[in-house]
């Protein structure tokens, strides 16, 4: 075998449709584009995005800071460091720190965020806690649960 004996295999290649060169080719006159308007002229279509003079879908939606959340979950927070005027052992809940007057409006289930430092143990019942106030609570001996 010579190089010049290489062909491709038979039917692997294809010639290109000839458009626009008579009524015998089968695809003559509009080659196949239609009778008129802007899809059937010469150069590019539209650009990508863009709905005929509409404000198109990219322009439409909000930009940088995301969609509003529907169901937003909204806690009543509260920081660790208003705990401490909590005398030692008591256990913390919404009802009982709207009690002591440390909580006046309630937004929602209680979260308790770890800004503040804690000097007394307390067994705190909260819908959430970070990270940091988790470890300040227990690491004076206080527990928390997550109702």
């Amino acid at each position: 075998m010579r190089l010049n004996d290489v062909k491709p295999q038979k039917g692997s290649k294809k010639r290109r449709k000839r458009v626009g060169r008579g009524i015998s080719a089968g695809q003559g006159a509009s080659a196949g584009l239609g009778m008129r308007g802007q899809k059937s002229r010469s150069g590019s279509g539209t650009r990508p995005g863009f709905e005929g003079g509409q404000q198109p879908l990219y322009r439409r939606v909000p930009k940088l800071k995301g969609f509003p959340l529907v169901n937003r979950k909204t806690y009543t927070t509260i920081n660790v460091e208003k705990l401490t005027s909590l005398p030692a052992n008591t256990e913390v809940t919404l009802a009982s720190l709207r009690q002591a007057g440390i909580l006046t409006a309630v937004k929602g289930p209680l979260k308790v965020l770890g800004n503040g430092e804690l000097n007394v143990p307390l067994k705190v019942q909260a819908a959430a806690f970070t990270g940091q106030a988790r470890i300040k609570i227990e690491a004076v001996g206080g527990s928390c649960e997550v109702l």
